[in-house]
């Protein structure tokens, strides 16, 4: 059996590392990646193989036959490189984790809200939770969240300034991704356009 770490999201300083499995001390046998490879700028994702997986490919005929028209396509390639010098010139990944700590602290003020049940993630990852009920933790039917998530949360932030997802595959959450430079200014700023835009959104249901 095989462990395969998704990492699309975050991998590449989303949480101060360049991958999620160094920090949190596991190995695994692929990494998936995108996005954060070239910082958005050009599309381009990747599978990383260990080297147990990939000894049986370095020797006569063997091949995984895959592929799609732009696959290692150099341009990409280039834009991750100079991306992944960028990152380390700046440093990026010790500011995720000396700032981490500092954005957390303002997501947190939003659990005065009635509305907030919970704030979660890690680096520059985290998901805040909606609830209908803070002490049950009660939350929302399908009805709900489509009318609280695309029905305002979606466009009502967007049209705040804060570009994020709204996103109900399991309980409704925010889920915020700030760039990797990103520091008290703007933290400041997610959490008052948060508090703004949720306390509407309480109001309406």
């Amino acid at each position: 059996m095989l462990l395969v770490s998704d990492e699309v999201i975050c991998a590449f300083g989303r949480l101060g590392e360049y991958f999620g499995a160094d920090k949190y001390g596991y190995q695994p046998d692929i990494i998936t990646v995108a996005k954060g490879l070239t910082s958005g700028y050009v599309p381009l994702g990747a599978m990383i193989a260990s080297e147990r997986l990939a000894e049986p490919f370095k020797h006569g005929a063997n091949m995984f036959a895959h592929g799609i028209t732009y696959g290692g396509h150099p341009v990409g390639s280039a834009v991750a490189l100079a991306n992944l010098d960028i990152m380390e010139r700046e440093n990026l990944n010790q500011h995720v984790r000396d700032n981490s700590p500092l954005f957390r602290s303002y997501l947190e003020r939003l659990r005065d809200l009635p509305i907030v049940g919970d704030v979660r993630g890690d680096g520059y990852f985290f998901g805040i939770e909606m609830v209908k009920d803070k002490t049950t933790k009660e939350t929302f039917d399908a009805d709900e969240s489509e009318r609280l998530l695309r029905g305002y949360l979606s466009s009502a932030l967007f049209e705040a300034g804060l570009y994020c997802r709204a996103d109900d595959r399991g309980d409704p959450v925010i889920q915020l991704a700030p760039p990797l430079t990103a520091t008290e200014t703007q933290f400041a700023e997610i959490e008052q356009i948060l508090r703004s835009v949720l306390t509407e959104a309480w109001n309406r249901l």
